[in-house]
């Protein structure tokens, strides 16, 4: 009975570790997303500026 319950232990162990780094996968994807069109708008408004010169 011991064998059984280390068993389900280590499952929903690995299971939360799974989660957790889908979860961190997917918060990584949107900060860098988030990165990358902060930038863009920075250089399209740069951009604008100088035309308008």
């Amino acid at each position: 009975m011991i064998h059984l319950s280390v068993a389900i232990g280590r499952f929903f162990e690995a299971l939360f570790f799974a989660i957790l780094k889908v979860a961190g996968a997917i918060a990584g994807s949107v900060v860098g997303i988030a990165l990358v069109g902060a930038i863009l708008f920075w250089v399209a408004r740069m951009l604008i500026v100088r035309g308008k010169r």
